[in-house]
């Protein structure tokens, strides 16, 4: 049987631009989230978003810079981390099979709403020659094979914000079925700016900002929650063949084991029990474990008021009585809903919890709700925890919903 271990990371992200930050500020339970600075902030009425900086010209040089949008220039940051991580550089027949499973909802949305801008409020006539091609879905994924000349499947997953879950997911697969030996994987993701935002806003699932501090925002589980808050970064994985990556003595995060699967098939927004249960149950059984083994959830956990009771029924229906007894938490309280690549960082997070034995907190979760009513870690990160067998959940507008779990190795 074939083993699929994850054993390179590369983060770009509101709490930090390389993994072990990111997971240190998660364990601090520190906020990225605040009031956004553009001038366009006082055209929205919820100015809050979890912003990365982020020093493009540190990364690319100015030509390059010139054909990449910002969520481009994340994804390319992540990949190379995550390359170095894994180590060492991979070799010209290891770059003609290693392809890349990226995943993102919304692509360069900043180049398109600059190019909307010039056109329709500043009455040009022109465009930057790039536009198109900064602003495809796919360029992302297009650019790390680029980079780093990797000539395997270059493929893109836009399923909203399971996209990068479900990416990885798809990598595993490869791995598993003997296509691959290795290959990256993960998201991307960078909305913030007007148009989109504005869009966004006119769902009315956008958190309120918080009355005494915009960084307490997002809620999940909380009675008083109000939505979600947006993000933006990028969370890139090595995924490799196990004893491919035993030969080479590779560290190992962790190995992923099982994914699952499934489609709501109700409607475009309001989420199933039904079908987030079933996604996880598939994970399950696609990892042949017993429901009970399973020693941490990673929740989508959104802060909107129908997502989180949902995902807290479909646990409860999984797991049974046993779900009383798994820590749950919701990090994007803290990230941000990063959208297609919420699940990739979600996942990191996830093993280097695993791999630490500490479990990241929800923050804000000050007023409980009684209808979410699981161990949501709401009294801080906790360290010293048996964590060897994780799970990680992504569910999606348009009805997708991504499972991963993994153990140790």
């Amino acid at each position: 049987m074939r083993r699929v271990v994850v054993t390179g990371l590369g983060v770009i992200c509101p709490l930090g631009n390389e993994p072990f930050a990111f997971f240190n500020n998660l364990m601090a339970g520190k906020s990225g989230i605040k009031r956004i600075g553009a001038d366009f902030c006082k055209r929205l009425s919820t100015p809050i978003a979890a912003s990365v900086t982020f020093d493009a010209s540190a990364y690319f040089p100015v030509p390059k810079l010139r054909v990449l949008d910002r969520v481009s220039q994340f994804a390319l940051a992540a990949a190379g981390q995550a390359l170095e991580d894994a180590g060492p550089a991979l070799s010209a027949e290891d770059r003609l099979h290693t392809g890349v499973f990226l995943g993102s909802g919304m692509g360069g949305t900043n180049t398109t709403d600059e190019g909307y801008q010039n056109i329709y409020k500043n009455g040009s006539d022109r465009v930057k020659p790039y536009t198109l091609l900064m602003a495809m879905t796919n360029a992302p994924a297009s650019w790390i094979g680029i980079e780093y000349g990797l000539s395997g499947p270059n493929v893109t997953v836009s399923t909203a914000c399971s996209s990068s879950a479900v990416a990885i997911g798809e990598a595993w697969r490869r791995i598993k079925s003997g296509e691959a030996e290795i290959t990256l994987a993960g998201g991307a993701e960078a909305p913030l700016n007007f148009g989109t935002l504005k869009a966004w806003e006119a769902l009315k699932t956008l958190a309120l900002e918080d009355a005494v501090d915009p960084s307490a925002s997002c809620k999940p589980f909380a009675k008083d929650r109000t939505g979600l808050v947006l993000g933006e970064g990028a969370a890139i994985l090595v995924l490799e063949e196990y004893r491919r990556a035993r030969r080479r003595d590779a560290q190992i995060y962790g190995e992923i084991v099982g994914y699952g699967l499934s489609t709501d098939a109700t409607h475009i927004t309001r989420p199933t029990v039904e079908g987030q249960a079933r996604a996880m149950q598939l994970a399950i059984e696609s990892a042949e474990l017993d429901p009970k083994q399973i020693d941490y959830i990673n929740a989508h956990g959104t802060g909107t008021l129908q997502n989180d009771g949902v995902e807290t029924s479909a646990i409860k229906r999984v797991f049974g009585e046993q779900a009383y007894r798994i820590p749950v938490s919701s990090t994007k309280s803290m990230h941000g809903h990063l959208l297609g690549a919420a699940g990739a960082i979600e996942f990191a997070a996830t093993l280097l919890a695993m791999r630490a034995s500490a479990i990241p907190p929800t923050i804000n979760l000050r007023v409980p709700d009684p209808e979410c009513d699981l161990d949501y870690v709401a009294e801080g990160g906790r360290i010293d925890v048996e964590a060897k067998v994780v799970m990680s959940n992504s569910f999606a507008f348009g009805g997708t919903n991504a499972v991963l779990i993994a153990r140790r190795p």
